[in-house]
């Protein structure tokens, strides 16, 4: 199986092991990278995921040597949108348009290109290991950008700069990555994944209804103007003060977490 996922407390770690293709991504991997994000989203005891690709890549993009023998007539026609909304089918390269309620923290190591860029981008945090890389590979063989790349690379970076690494394709390395905003953390080579189980374990400890909340409030507002930023943000979040903001100033009045301290919370 390509896909598994290790547990640690609530945070899961979901791995994709192809490392003989530098973990490409094929229809089955596809499938079963859903099913298990799917799975993490539903459990109740789940809080936070670390998205890693095992072998030392995080994803190669989606497997040419599969895009090769897609029907020519109609090579994506089965993961195309439905008419009408709905629930959409699953992206090309697999959870690329799938919406969940809680984090996923991409841990990437060495190659992260093409549709492996798209998944890192669809995570919500990336930490890189100092010798990681992205780029838009796919440049060279006529593969557009169909997991959210043009979507969501100018939201972090700027529509000038996305339009500089999308057209040209070149590589983009972890220490630009960390300083044009596309990476968040930048750790030594092959520490990707335990810092961000780290960073994962650290949102776990946390009470869950008020992370996801301000986690979905920033995807609801992007793009709104300020006064239907603010709209949006008080229809998602307010709701939290009664559910866990009372009982956490209890807390703190009963002497938790003083002057800024993280720990005894």
């Amino acid at each position: 199986m390509s896909v598994r996922f290790e547990k640690s407390g609530s945070v899961w770690t979901v791995i994709h092991s192809r490392p003989e293709v530098r973990n490409a991504m094929d229809a089955e991997s596809a499938d079963a990278l859903v099913a298990a994000f799917e799975a993490f989203d539903a459990d109740l005891d789940a809080s936070v995921a670390v998205f890693w690709g095992e072998g030392g890549s995080f994803c190669a993009g989606w497997d040419l040597k599969s895009v090769s023998s897609l029907d020519r007539q109609d090579p994506v026609g089965k993961l195309d949108f439905p008419e009408g909304g709905g629930k959409p089918p699953r992206g090309p390269l697999g959870p690329s348009r799938m919406e969940l309620s809680k984090p996923v923290i991409a841990a990437v190591e060495g190659p992260a290109v093409a549709g492996g860029m798209e998944l890192a981008m669809w995570c919500d945090v990336r930490v890189m290991a100092e010798s990681a890389y992205f780029g838009v590979y796919c440049r060279r063989w006529g593969v557009p950008l169909i997991d959210g790349g043009t979507v969501r690379l100018p939201r972090l970076v700027g529509q000038g700069r996305a339009l500089e690494i999308i057209l040209t394709g070149r590589k983009v390395p972890a220490e630009e990555a960390y300083r044009i905003g596309l990476a968040d953390k930048v750790v030594a080579h092959g520490m990707a994944r335990a810092a961000a189980e780290a960073m994962a374990q650290e949102i776990a400890r946390f009470p869950q209804a008020c992370v996801r909340a301000d986690r979905l409030s920033v995807y609801r507002a992007h793009g709104l103007g300020v006064r239907a930023g603010l709209e949006s943000e008080w229809a998602t979040s307010s709701g939290i003060v009664k559910a866990e903001g009372i009982a956490g100033a209890l807390r703190f009045a009963a002497g938790r977490g003083r002057h800024g301290d993280f720990e005894d919370i």
